[in-house]
């Protein structure tokens, strides 16, 4: 096995072609992981909230929005978005954003069936005890509520946010120049090192899944 084909490309692993060309490598794939990871992070939460204060028509139709796109393979979203979006309504997307927006929808939906599942299962006492003590409903949910909830779905968004910075790899059907796009083209150019090349990329996400879930696990709100 031979590992210098790893420390003399070590630069277009970091950032692609930068600043020659687009930015691209695991710096990029760094930065779509953190921007998917905190949109679909806040619509998890927002939207698992709509779901659970929400009724009739609205609750439905938030509920059936959210189905959607949990049956929606990622690529195939990615795939509309880029290109679909600009035949239909004229709309010329980037591939980093349609890559961000993709990834946010589908992990946010997922997260919004555990954050209210996380919310249905705080006992109903605890609302009650709270309301009685005199918080209003918000109150309630803000200062009571959530934080059981959040510490119940800690192990979801973090099993979420690390199957997030996977699912980056797939940029690659429009385009983004992330990770794993620029060691296949390492390795379409060098050809006699497969071994170390893809090696290389399964260290890589390792190291960065294993940071995910001890960043997940130190962020989350803890028990008192």
């Amino acid at each position: 096995m031979n590992w210098t084909v790893i420390s003399d490309n070590w630069l277009f692993f970091l950032v692609g072609a930068y600043p020659y060309g687009p930015l691209g490598g695991l710096l990029l794939t760094l930065l779509l992981a953190v921007g998917a990871g905190i949109l679909a992070t806040l619509l998890g939460i927002g939207w698992g909230l709509s779901l659970t204060l929400t009724s009739g028509h609205i609750h439905r139709l938030l509920q059936s929005v959210c189905e959607v796109l949990r049956a929606i393979p990622v690529l195939l979203l990615m795939f509309w978005c880029f290109f679909l979006l600009p035949i239909v309504f004229g709309i010329d997307v980037p591939g980093v954003l349609t890559v961000i927006a993709a990834l946010a929808l589908v992990s946010g939906a997922y997260l919004a069936y555990a954050m209210a599942a996380g919310i249905a299962a705080v006992p109903a006492g605890q609302w009650e005890a709270a309301q009685a003590s005199g918080l209003s409903q918000r109150q309630t949910l803000r200062w009571v509520v959530l934080p059981q909830a959040l510490r119940i779905v800690q192990p979801s968004f973090v099993n979420q946010w690390v199957t997030l910075v996977k699912d980056t790899s797939l940029a690659y059907i429009v385009g983004v120049a992330e990770f794993t796009f620029v060691a296949n083209q390492v390795n379409s150019r060098e050809q006699v090192y497969p071994l170390e090349v893809f090696g290389f990329i399964a260290l890589v996400y390792l190291l960065l899944c294993s940071a995910v879930q001890a960043l997940g696990q130190r962020l989350l709100v803890k028990p008192s």
